[in-house]
């Protein structure tokens, strides 16, 4: 059946619709699972099933993590490039089902797409080519300097731009035509890919749309330093003349690390960055309101005021807050792009002053239910506590599964819970699931991993841990056969679906 949905999807151009209003007034639900995390670990049939699934159960929002190129960890929070897509989400069964790939080819590699490259040239419709000139003339502010930047950087041995020799390290126009010239087919092969993961990500939204669901991305506030963003932009950053990081983002001590977790991420320069009246901003703003329905802002409390850690520092300790113009970009992107679909991640060190940002442009915040039993019980996460212009989670990719939170706990704290919700451990997670659902906050998102009720073998993501994460992935064998007419019952119960 997917097939045939598929087959028909892509025979026709993927026009969006504004972003609804429903989000900011009316009661919903949604799942949190990464693309990587579903079976295929891609964009093909298993996204959607997903999706299906989805409806079934009565959810209207799919929250997913940055859909930007990784890093070697896989993590979707270091990427070479805010604007571009990873294209490890691209699925081979779709490229051949679009006739974009021969038959013979196997699975995704770097291989792989260049033979869907000269195989598109040759056999693809008038239509699709005429969707990747679209494609190309669209996103041309970004997608030529990625493309240059891909290719130079797998030719010096994939070292990081501020190595590249000087030439190329500080864009003399006459190394950049070079450069251009020497890697023309890497290039063109790179642009073709972008375009592949793109229109593939369009259908699967459209899909998506049409059966009420909306997609609730993820916007990472920093960029990494080894990217296309700095390297085109280093007047926006504080950088050396060597290209080199002056000061790095992080956020202080906290809940998640004793000695705070030093991100590395060079620091805007928010005064160069005023000048053109926040362009870089607008432009990177538009490109996510390309690809999701909602957005969430990751780190928000950094836009009214960051954390800076001279370069030199091993860890996050010695560093201060420093403040940044949040209400003067805000009020850019509403200048020209309108009123815009966005949550605060307001996690970690909030000040009034980061609430009172937060509330003078209606972004809803988060209220975590794993951080509520750490306190008294006038905890602000705790459910009789929430607030209705906030996202209720059970957990996040940074938190534990619920149930490995859970069976961490010291036995007061498990106590303290059990008391609350009236239960025992048999009973974890579907506590905290069933409480995040019937929160009084107007949206409501349940990790994917609490919904199958998975240990801590299952977690996404271990903050200030480099390595082993992003790897966890379900199979729909996992998923109970009446699990859907489940989540429907709750999601009625609570006032979420009308399915």
């Amino acid at each position: 059946m997917v097939t045939v949905i598929l087959k028909a999807v892509v025979q026709c151009d993927v026009v969006m619709n504004k972003p609804s209003t429903k989000f900011f007034s009316e009661r919903q639900s949604g799942v949190l699972c990464h693309p990587t995390s579903l079976p295929s670990g891609d964009l093909g049939p298993d996204a959607y099933h997903f999706i299906n699934f989805l409806k079934l159960s009565g959810f209207t929002l799919w929250q997913i993590l940055p859909l930007n190129p990784t890093d070697d960890e896989n993590s979707p929070y270091t990427s070479s490039s805010s604007l571009a897509l990873s294209t490890k989400l691209i699925s081979p069964f779709l490229l051949k089902q679009w006739n974009w790939l021969p038959e013979e080819a196997s699975s995704l590699s770097d291989s792989i797409l260049a033979i869907a490259c000269e195989y598109f040239k040759d056999n693809a419709s008038a239509g699709d080519k005429r969707r990747y000139k679209k494609f190309y003339v669209d996103q041309s502010h970004w997608l030529p300097d990625y493309a240059l930047f891909k290719s130079i950087k797998s030719a010096e041995n994939n070292l990081p731009w501020h190595k590249w020799p000087a030439a190329l390290r500080d864009r003399t126009p006459k190394a950049l035509q070079a450069a251009r010239d020497k890697h023309a087919i890497e290039i063109e092969e790179i642009i073709f890919s972008q375009f592949v993961v793109d229109r593939q990500w369009q259908v699967l939204r459209k899909y998506a749309a049409e059966r009420g669901i909306s997609i609730f991305g993820d916007l990472p506030i920093f960029v990494s330093h080894d990217s296309v963003d700095v390297w085109t932009n280093r007047e926006l950053f504080h950088l050396l003349k060597n290209g080199e990081p002056k000061v790095v983002a992080g956020v202080p001590p906290d809940y998640f690390s004793e000695t705070g977790q030093r991100w590395g991420n060079p620091l805007y320069d928010w005064k160069a960055m005023q000048k053109n009246d926040f362009a870089w901003w607008r432009q990177r703003m538009q490109r996510q309101l390309e690809l999701y329905d909602i957005i969430r802002i990751d780190h928000f409390r950094g836009l009214e005021a960051y954390w800076e850690i001279k370069a030199s520092e091993e860890t996050a300790v010695k560093g201060k807050w420093v403040k940044a113009p949040g209400e003067a970009l805000f009020k850019s992107l509403v200048k020209h792009l309108g009123q815009l679909p966005l949550v605060a991640e307001d996690l970690g060190v909030i000040t009034p002053k980061v609430t009172a940002l937060r509330k003078k442009f209606n972004l809803p915040g988060m209220k975590i239910l794993q951080f509520a039993f750490v306190e008294d019980y006038n905890n602000a996460y705790l459910p009789h506590q929430h607030e209705k212009d906030s996202v209720a989670y059970s957990g996040t990719h940074d938190n534990d599964t619920t149930l490995g939170w859970y069976r961490g706990l010291d036995s007061n704290s498990q106590a303290r819970v059990n008391d609350y919700f009236s239960c025992s451990e048999r009973d974890m997670p579907w506590p905290m699931v069933r409480a995040t659902l019937a929160s009084v906050a107007q949206t409501a998102i349940v990790p994917m991993q609490d919904i199958l009720g998975l240990d801590n073998s299952a977690r996404m993501n271990v903050p200030g841990v480099p390595k082993g994460n992003w790897q966890w992935r379900f199979n729909w064998g996992q998923v109970p056969e009446n699990l859907s007419q489940d989540l429907l019952k709750m999601n009625k119960l609570y006032g979420r679906s009308e399915v």
